[in-house]
Order: structure tokens, then C-alpha cells, then sequence
């Protein structure tokens, strides 16, 4: 399980960090959604939510919806939805068709009630003040709406973890390196049901649990890449780390037939 430092926190919901670099466009955010292509069971997140929407008409609000993936596929799935795409960074907001807002899920330009289902997908982890966005996305729904949120186990991925700290041992020449950043530490699917608790009596949890195995380093690698943006919070060079972690990858599948990666991930649907 990866624990993050208080610095790390601080890294992970930079608003400036975050529209400048992480997601100033919309490559390190593909790179982490590619990796899941290798997994077993393969679950149809965008497919899931156009179902939990089955009820809704009128208009959806992403909050924090990136590359556009679950926009796009909701407006082909529901064409009589009124889909907005909202989020921190303009630029990758450049590959989201209008219409679309560039803000922070803190302050949302929206009216009280103006949303009939909000959706926050991976996404709560970067907000600076999870307890009050939680009730800022309560505040723009209207009542009898719902609010579909979606993050990942704390225990997500440890494999990956524990390869990180050894590649960063192996770079540093320790016998262990310190942990790479988790993204979903501030908002993991453990605590997150207490967190939205506060603002929905009403919480469903949907778990999707799945193995993710590969046979070439590459999709590891780039996932690992990807979170670039937080090197500096990494306490240990980051591309000689990624680069290591490839030879180890290798050795993995050239000793195995391949490389396992255990994955819990869910999905909440919330009503009030």
C-alpha cells in the first residue's frame, strides 16, 4: 500500500501542477487509462455509467472529465442528454467537444441544482479540499439526481508499487527506495464512501477487481512515465527509475512468461 507524504498530498491536488503539466494535455492521462487494455476481467467503465444514467434526463456534469472518454461515449450513447465537460486545464480541454468549462470542481460556475446527475471519475484526488467539493457537487444537483464518482483501492496496484521502490533502491543503491506517488491516496475507494457520506445518505459501491498481465515492459513502463508531473516528489531520479524498473519488468517476464498486476477499482453511485 502506498502512503503519501504530506508534501506528496500537496503535489497531487496543485492546481497549477495540474493544468500546466499533468494535464496539460491529454498524453499521461491516456498513457494510465492504456495499461487497463491487458486486464481480466475487462470492464466497460464508460458502458457503466451510461447505465447508472439509465433514469437521467436533462443535463450531466463532468467534473474533471479530461480527455473527454466517458463525454464522448455519453454523448454518442445518450444523444438526448445535455453533456458538459468541465475541467482545471484548458488545454486538455482542447480534445473535449462543446460544450465545456474550465474550472475548479471547488467553485463550480453553476447554478444551485442545475445538474440531473454529476459525475467525478478519478478525479476527487486532485481537489485541494475533498469534504468541500464533495458538498459543491451536492450543491449543483438537483434533487433526485445522482452523483457518480469512481477511484481506486489503496491497495491498487502494489505490485507496481513494490517495483517502483525496488527499481529506486536499485538506482540509489539501497535495498529499498522510497514509494512512487498515489493518486488515489487522497481519495482511495476505502475511505471514499465516509467522504461522500457527508453530503449523500445513498451510496452504492460497484468493485472492480482484475489482474492486469503483460508480456512486454511497455505498458508498464509508460503508466509509470506517465506520472512525470510528480517527479520532484519522487525523492529519487526519475527517468533512470522508470528506465530500471524496464530491465526489471523484462527479467519478470523473461523468468515468469510475464508480468501480474492485481487491480481494485470501483465506481459509487450516490443519491441524496
Amino acid at each position: 500500500m502506498t502512503t503519501n507524504t504530506e508534501q506528496q498530498n500537496a503535489a497531487v491536488a496543485d492546481r497549477k501542477l495540474l493544468a500546466q503539466s499533468a494535464y496539460s494535455d491529454g498524453r499521461h492521462l491516456a498513457a494510465r487509462q492504456s495499461i487497463y487494455r491487458w486486464q481480466q476481467p475487462r470492464y466497460d467503465l464508460p458502458g457503466m455509467v451510461t447505465e447508472e444514467l439509465a433514469g437521467t434526463h436533462g443535463t450531466v456534469v463532468d467534473i474533471g472529465c479530461g480527455n473527454g472518454k466517458f463525454v464522448s461515449r455519453l454523448r454518442k450513447d445518450r444523444p438526448d442528454l445535455r453533456v458538459v465537460g468541465v475541467d482545471v486545464s484548458e488545454g486538455i480541454l482542447a480534445e473535449v467537444e462543446n460544450p465545456v468549462l474550465v474550472a475548479d470542481a471547488q467553485t463550480l460556475p453553476l447554478a444551485e441544482g442545475a445538474a440531473d446527475a454529476v459525475l467525478a471519475l478519478h478525479m476527487l484526488y486532485h481537489v485541494g479540499d475533498v469534504p468541500a467539493t464533495v458538498q459543491e457537487l451536492a450543491r449543483v444537483l438537483r434533487p433526485g439526481g445522482v452523483v457518480i464518482a469512481s477511484t481506486n483501492s489503496a491497495t491498487d496496484k502494489r505490485e507496481m508499487d513494490q517495483l517502483w521502490k525496488r527499481a529506486a533502491g536499485d538506482v540509489l543503491g539501497i535495498p529499498e527506495g522510497p514509494t512512487r506517488v498515489s493518486l488515489s491516496s487522497r481519495f482511495s475507494l476505502e475511505a471514499a464512501p465516509d467522504l461522500l457520506g457527508t453530503a449523500f445518505s445513498d451510496i452504492r459501491v460497484r468493485k472492480l477487481p482484475g489482474i492486469i498481465e503483460v508480456t512486454d515492459p511497455a505498458p508498464v513502463v509508460a503508466h509509470l512515465a506517465s506520472y512525470e508531473a510528480w517527479a520532484e516528489q519522487c525523492g529519487v531520479p526519475f527517468g533512470e527509475t522508470v528506465a530500471r524498473a524496464r530491465e526489471l519488468v523484462a527479467d519478470a517476464i523473461s523468468s515468469a512468461g510475464s508480468f501480474r498486476v492485481t487491480c481494485l477499482g470501483g465506481i459509487l453511485i450516490c443519491r441524496r
